[in-house]
């Protein structure tokens, strides 16, 4: 299981979190997702501690707590939920759509 941490600063980097969640325990894993455009951190993480004792002591210390002058949200991280293929909407059969058509002009 990981832990969900959300309402991070853009400037938090892997490494303060792996510093600040080692204070409650074993940290195995750190996730700092990005964004595909800019690359700057979104602003939440996904860690992974190294026991449940771990995770809940991490959890009860850090949520609501301020630090870099944001008030964490900590809480067990839910499991990813299927959103379906990789279509939008729910009509699958494709379709076009706009575009230039030559033999309209």
């Amino acid at each position: 299981m990981s832990i969900y941490v959300g309402n991070l600063s853009y400037q938090v980097t892997q490494e303060d979190l792996n510093s600040v969640f080692a204070e409650h325990g074993t940290v195995k894993r750190v996730q700092l997702p990005t964004d595909r455009e800019t690359g700057r951190p979104r602003g939440f993480a996904f860690v992974e501690m190294g026991t449940e004792a771990e995770e809940t002591a991490a959890i009860d210390a850090l949520d609501g707590a301020e630090w870099m002058g944001r008030d964490l949200k900590v809480n067990k991280a839910k499991p990813k939920e299927d959103r379906g293929g990789s279509f939008g909407g729910g009509d699958r059969r494709g379709g076009g759509g706009g575009g230039y058509n030559r033999s309209r002009y």
